[in-house]
């Protein structure tokens, strides 16, 4: 049976454990808004690795971003004291988008049902 768990999946979900330790630690230190990892996606030469955050606060993502890719070389330098990995992969963090999404749809599926409501009203209304 062929093996389907590749060992770049094994790095970038212990590189997505770490992280988050991490990540945390260094918003809590330098006063950065509260972010979380959400995946990491690791090359297959495991030089390169892009990390996605999502922002508690969305409206404040710009400025954590902004501090994570300042601290992007101290984070990758402790990356290396706590993983066992010749090469530790550079870190290129992005925004993930997908909560705010996720979130902007849920809430027009909520507001869906008071609009056809509006809608039945205005046509018995026009009768």
């Amino acid at each position: 049976m062929p093996k389907t768990f590749h060992r770049t999946d094994r790095v970038s979900a212990q590189i997505r454990r770490e992280l988050g330790t991490l990540v945390h630690n260094a918003v809590r230190e330098h006063g950065l808004p509260s972010v979380s990892v959400s995946d990491v996606e690791i090359t297959r030469d495991m030089a390169h690795a892009k990390i996605f955050v999502t922002a508690l606060m969305p409206e404040r993502s710009d400025e954590a971003m902004k501090g994570l890719k300042e601290l992007a070389w101290n984070l990758r330098m402790e990356l290396a004291r706590a993983m066992k990995l010749r090469h530790v992969p550079e870190l290129h963090f992005h925004y993930d988008d997908s909560v705010d999404r996720g979130e902007r749809i849920d809430n027009l599926l909520r507001e869906l049902p008071d609009t056809v409501a509006a809608e039945k009203r205005r046509e018995s209304d026009e009768e």
